[in-house]
């Protein structure tokens, strides 16, 4: 009963950070969307029972490409700075 639930929920979840990260113009806060994405993105690999898809997952597209994005963020210059 719960995990029907779980299996219909998380999905959802899903499509609605990614769609909020596409959305916002803060693009630190677009990074964070995406990285709550990827999380719950590897948790239903790991209801899905590919616990290794799921700790790939988890550790490349959450952790290590926000850190990546948040390091390209921070390098460029803000197009607001100029004016």
């Amino acid at each position: 009963m719960i995990l029907e639930a779980i299996h219909i929920i998380l999905p959802i979840l899903i499509v609605i950070a990614s769609i909020y990260a596409v959305l916002l113009k803060d693009l630190i806060a677009a990074a964070i969307a995406v990285s709550a994405m990827s999380l719950m993105l590897s948790l239903e690999f790991y209801i899905l029972q590919a616990p290794d898809v799921a700790i790939a997952e988890a550790g490349i597209g959450a952790c290590l490409t926000t850190a990546i994005l948040i390091i390209a963020i921070k390098a460029t210059k803000r197009m607001e700075d100029e004016t």
